[in-house]
């Protein structure tokens, strides 16, 4: 008899390799059609065996090429992943024995290859051993060395590396790897961090706040039904990372404001600019999608927000109404998410170096379209969860340049001084991604 949370793991893998899907979707989707038939602890393995296998593929990967006669190629996609599943296990797991790993593996194989398919698994994971991880760090081309023993593609170290040096680079990509906690931001509109931290404590949740510098983010384990934690259903709080909502300190809105959130969806950055401006003013928030910005509607509601104004809106398309009618506007575009790999290994995988152009054009006429509904003297800010300079730095000069209306908003005091350390000579802010934080841009323009 298959085990089901093996089984199930390797179904969602290879529907991810044909279709490209995202790693959360698929498991939610997993364990939605099958809930009634698993446990807590076979959720919490195939969520281990999916997100894993997806962050080490390309180690996994190497590791298969090293012992396999067969190329890689000419391996069936589902033997394939019974194979990147069995080495996940054995070198990656310390509490599941090397003998069910095989075990389990080659039983797949026979249900999910043909006869030679088991014996082949079988030979693969009885050569794997530790050494296989300990050969991919004395590999000398140290960009080749990066980004196997990360599993990261070689186009994209080398990308980090053209302004950066390579022991950042690879900082960056040991990060990636790395399994995030969950942050969250206390909603202060119905809360303050010292009664929320001690109502986690009552329920013996586990806590730790980033930064005392901000104490409404807190970091917790990961909880099962989260969204069905009482506290969260009375909108005491909302998942957020830290960078994410340094973009909203870095605006810095006003009680009584107009401000526009030009690509709002789902609105965790939406609702913190109607936290910061106490509920008072307005907010119009836009995505290009229904569905989303539906989301923005429920976060609001659900956090008791009653300011912001949702509209479904392409803001790469001009709109005269909205001349230069916005004191603020949060122009959080979107990017090919490298910061915020180590959430989504999927990203990886389906990003590509030739999807540079497309996006940075996408980026350039948000800006530019956007900047036209910015009051004279008006504050806008620029973020992406990416870490290229053509995201970044290259779209925000080459704007400048363009715009001699406009010049960098220089903070006297930010209000948030954990992030004074991420400001460069030019006042841009470049967060590389971490164990603790995700990897953010941001630059605060001003129209003069």
């Amino acid at each position: 008899m298959l085990d089901k949370p093996r089984e199930l793991a390797l179904k969602a893998l290879v529907k991810l390799d044909q279709e490209e899907s995202y790693t959360n979707l698929v498991i939610d989707e997993i364990i939605h059609q099958n809930k009634q038939k698993l446990t807590d602890k076979d959720i919490g393995f195939i969520t281990e065996l999916i997100y894993g296998v997806t962050t080490w593929k390309l180690t996994l990967d190497e590791i298969i090429r090293f012992h396999s006669t067969i190329r890689l190629k000419k391996i069936s996609i589902w033997i394939l992943n019974v194979l990147r599943m069995g080495i996940y296990q054995i070198l990656y797991l310390d509490k599941i024995p090397t003998s069910a790993a095989v075990n389990e593996s080659v039983n797949l194989a026979k249900r999910y290859g043909h006869a030679a398919s088991s014996k082949f698994v079988n030979a693969i994971l009885r050569k794997v051993t530790r050494e296989d991880k300990k050969r991919l760090t004395q590999i000398t081309d140290p960009k080749e060395r990066i980004a196997k023993t990360t599993s990261t593609p070689l186009w994209l170290v080398e990308k980090l590396s053209e302004n950066r040096k390579l022991e950042q680079v690879e900082t960056i990509c040991q990060s990636f790897t790395t399994k995030p906690k969950i942050t969250i931001r206390i909603n202060e509109l119905k809360i303050t961090p010292a009664e929320f931290t001690q109502e986690l404590t009552q329920r013996n949740i586990p806590f730790e706040v980033v930064s005392p510098d901000c104490p409404e983010f807190i970091q917790i384990e990961r909880i099962k039904d989260l969204e069905h934690l009482d506290l969260f259903q009375r909108g005491y709080f909302i998942v957020q990372d830290l960078s994410a909502g340094f973009t909203v300190r870095l605006l810095n809105p006003k009680a009584g404001q107009l401000v526009l959130d030009a690509c709002a969806a789902p609105g965790g950055k939406t609702t913190y600019l109607a936290e910061k401006m106490k509920n008072q003013g307005k907010i119009i928030a836009w995505d290009l999608h229904q569905h989303r910005t539906e989301l923005i509607k429920q976060n609001a509601n659900r956090l008791g927000i009653t300011i912001i104004e949702p509209e479904t809106q392409d803001a790469t398309i001009p709109n005269s109404k909205y001349h230069e009618i916005f004191d603020q506007i949060l122009l959080d575009v979107p990017c090919l998410g490298i910061g915020v790999i180590r959430k989504k290994p999927d990203i990886k995988w389906q990003k590509k170096e030739e999807d540079i152009p497309e996006i940075t054009n996408v980026q350039k006429k948000l800006l530019e379209v956007v900047q036209n509904y910015l009051k004279p003297g008006g504050q806008l800010v620029y973020s992406t969860c990416s870490i290229l300079k053509e995201e970044n730095q290259d779209i925000v000069n080459e704007f400048l340049a363009n715009h001699p209306n406009f010049e960098i908003f220089h903070e006297n005091e930010i209000s948030m001084k954990y992030f004074q350390k991420y400001q460069d000579k030019q006042g841009f802010y470049q967060i590389d991604p971490s164990p603790e934080n995700d990897g953010f841009f941001m630059a605060k323009l001003q129209k003069k």
